[in-house]
């Protein structure tokens, strides 16, 4: 395996597109294929053959073979290495409304390391969604010093945003996942994934009626 703190450095480029490379890989295991090269990977995700051999060679423990390419079980283990899904990192959700409950009902974040332990809300009407705890806001930040949880995720308006992540911020959250459609103003060693749903279906739709 590479040195790792030499990876961590490459991964600043094509971490974006590692996710897509793992699920197309665990595909092609789940259908009992051996070896599959980056131009057959590139073609099925659409991405630069040249971009795609690239990546995987500097994340793979073992080099493509000239003709054949990549063995995929051995593949999928490097990218779930360097993606930390053979690692559990746990989160709390804030925001118990319709995004919320289905969230804490999904079980396929496990899969990629994460468990989401407790949702919170500002008046919870459930005790537990998908098995998981609901609990009043005013809870949060004890329960975030007690667990030393890093990872937060906003299901909440726009307008509730900010409060809910100086919240998280202040119970010691590292990295916040955000699904409200707004801009966080945060310290700059918090990490910040937006999620803007709307932005992506308008860009769906617009794309849609330029082919049209």
């Amino acid at each position: 395996m590479k040195d790792r703190q030499n990876s961590l450095i490459i991964l600043k480029s094509t971490l974006g597109r590692l996710p897509s490379y793992y699920c197309e890989i665990e595909n092609r295991v789940a259908r009992g294929e051996e070896y599959v090269s980056s131009t057959a990977i590139a073609e099925s995700l659409g991405i630069n053959p040249v971009q795609v051999r690239k990546d995987l060679a500097s994340i793979s423990s073992e080099p493509g073979r000239p003709n054949v390419g990549f063995r995929v079980s051995t593949l999928l283990e490097d990218l779930k290495i360097y993606l930390g899904y053979d690692q559990y990192d746990e989160a709390v959700l804030v925001g118990v409304g319709a995004l919320g409950h289905v969230l804490l009902h999904y079980g396929g974040f496990a899969k990629y390391g994460l468990d989401i332990v407790a949702g919170f809300d500002t008046t919870p009407k459930e005790k537990e969604v998908g098995d998981k705890p609901v609990l009043p806001i005013a809870k949060l930040v004890p329960f975030l010093k007690r667990t030393h949880i890093n990872i937060g995720i906003i299901a909440v308006p726009a307008w509730e945003a900010q409060s809910v992540a100086d919240m998280l911020v202040g119970g010691g959250v590292q990295g916040i996942w955000n699904f409200a459609p707004t801009a966080l103003n945060l310290p700059d060693n918090i990490l910040v994934k937006n999620e803007n749903l709307a932005a992506s279906l308008a860009a769906l739709i617009a794309e849609l009626r330029r082919r049209q």
